[in-house]
């Protein structure tokens, strides 16, 4: 932080006033001209929590996508699929043994073998043939829509959160003050705070493992230069194997996360499949850290568009794309 202050002085000052102005719009009572100008601070603070917890869902989406496409430079379209079959996976766990969490695993080590079988039947095959990649699993996203299509049919499902996770909780973030001079609080959601809070320890978690341990350690090395790894003994076929299951697995999760923020609907794999690019791109391939930016990045452009854009809300998210490409093309986290 303290050599990019050094190195960028004028930016570390539009940053920090910037990071000044959002905590007085978060924490201050705004006055009646603010509210005319911008609308309700309720509004503004809805849709900047609801931006945070968004990304953290694209994040456990791009995470797994990051490790597959970022950093093992496998093009795997039909990640949107995993996310959708996840979806309706921990749906019907959910609702046959009555218990959400039960939904997690589930998912987690069914779409998992997804993984496994498209690693070991398809991009095995395929290694550094990038546009056979692309168009082979293009074709398997559609086939596997229809199939799911056919087999769960087009109904849009929710994964309902238990008892202790449902309702709002009452913040610490004040939305107004009454006549009498009481302050009103904001109220929101308890499963997407605890969700967020989810995401953040699995980011945090995979961060770790890939610059702390010695597998991480392997599967960065066995990208940059598999050959000479494998001269050391390393089963690297092994290692990618395990990397492109848990990159499917947390697309399954992902898709249990998004049943119970949202629903489950046929389409949502080409949302979240555009999501994941746009996620990659922006934060970087192949960092997780800029994961995790991009996603909040991305979640927030969506949501305040939505509230204050509403015609141009799609535009802005790939606005950001374009701005991010034009100045730093590897991306805001990506190696140069």
């Amino acid at each position: 932080m303290s050599r990019f202050a050094n190195a960028h002085p004028v930016w570390t000052a539009i940053l920090a006033l910037a990071v000044v102005i959002l905590l007085w719009l978060i924490f201050a009572v705004w006055p009646a001209g603010l509210v005319d100008v911008i609308g309700k601070k309720k509004i503004f603070l809805s849709a900047l929590f609801n931006g945070i917890t968004l990304g953290g869902l694209y994040f456990l989406v791009a995470s797994g996508f990051t490790l597959i496409f970022g950093l093992m430079r496998n093009v795997n379209l039909a990640h949107g699929s995993l996310y959708l079959l996840g979806g309706y996976v921990g749906f019907h766990a959910a609702d046959i043994t009555g218990f959400w969490l039960m939904a997690f695993p589930v998912a987690f080590i069914l779409v998992g073998i997804c993984g496994v079988l498209l690693q070991i039947l398809v991009f095995r095959r395929m290694e550094g043939q990038d546009l056979r990649q692309t168009l082979v699993t293009i074709g398997i996203s559609i086939v596997a829509a229809d199939l799911m299509l056919w087999g769960f049919g087009g109904d849009f499902v929710n994964i309902s959160p238990p008892a202790w996770l449902s309702g709002p909780i009452e913040t610490l973030f004040v939305t107004g003050q009454k006549r009498s001079g009481d302050l009103v609080y904001m109220k929101y959601p308890l499963v997407r705070i605890v969700i967020f809070f989810a995401a953040v320890a699995v980011g945090i978690a995979m961060w770790l493992a890939l610059n702390r341990t010695r597998v991480g350690m392997m599967i960065r090395a066995g990208v940059d230069d598999r050959d000479m790894l494998s001269a050391t003994g390393a089963r690297i076929q092994i290692v990618f194997v395990g990397v492109f299951a848990l990159g499917a697995g947390l697309a399954g999760v992902a898709g249990v996360v998004g049943g119970t923020f949202q629903s489950v609907a046929p389409g949502e794999d080409i949302r979240f499949l555009l999501a994941s690019l746009v996620v990659v791109i922006v934060g970087g391939m192949g960092s997780i850290p800029g994961a995790a930016l991009g996603a909040l990045l991305i979640g927030l452009a969506e949501q305040f568009g939505s509230v204050y854009f509403p015609t141009y809300a799609v535009v802005l998210t790939f606005l950001i794309m374009v701005v991010v490409l034009a100045f730093r093309p590897q991306g805001l986290m990506g190696q140069g």
